[in-house]
């Protein structure tokens, strides 16, 4: 079961996705991650989308600990029930989840600039695909964006969208997480 490690929600738990489509962030990961996106200032006021959410850890980890909305996206009917179920957690109108594909919601979204974005897709996930989500992504990103993609360790590096390029890259055991950012 994850749960939320700081912030204003430190020590609540999320519930758990049933199935098993879903990789977890081990608490390890997102304390290095979250420390990393703190010394960044990539928190504080952030618009936050979340495309493949799963329990929304990292997405709610993120309204815990300042920023100002989340946008979480999930195509399992268990991830988006959870999700909705957690989302009561926050300020009312800080969460919104979407039922879909990555990339069928970040082509047709319309909302403020993203200031951060995850992308922790399932293990099947193709590297094709996290590709075509990432260049879906990267015309609506903030210039001071950051984008989060975590994969598991033998997983090759994501191909980065043209504007857009890594800045830094570290292994965890059997998960390993690429940040980039706008040129």
């Amino acid at each position: 079961m994850a749960r939320i490690i700081s912030g204003t929600h430190r020590g609540r738990r999320l519930a758990s996705v049933p199935g098993d489509g879903t990789r977890p962030t081990s608490d390890r990961v997102k304390e290095s991650l979250f420390s990393r996106l703190e010394g960044y200032d990539a928190l504080v006021d952030a618009v936050v989308v979340d495309a493949y959410a799963g329990s929304g850890a990292l997405g709610f980890e993120s309204l815990s600990r300042g920023a100002r909305s989340l946008e979480a996206v999930d195509l399992a009917e268990g991830a988006v029930r959870v999700l909705r179920r957690s989302a009561g957690l926050f300020e009312p109108g800080s969460v919104s989840v979407h039922k879909g594909r990555a990339l069928t919601y970040l082509r047709q979204r319309d909302g403020e600039p993203i200031e951060l974005l995850f992308l922790d897709p399932p293990y099947g996930v193709a590297e094709r695909e996290l590709a075509e989500v990432l260049a879906a992504a990267a015309p609506q990103l903030h210039r001071a964006a950051t984008i989060v993609v975590e994969r598991d360790a033998a997983a090759p590096e994501p191909t980065w969208p043209s504007g857009v390029s890594r800045f830094h890259e570290k292994t965890y055991g059997s998960t390993r997480i690429w940040m980039a950012e706008p040129e």
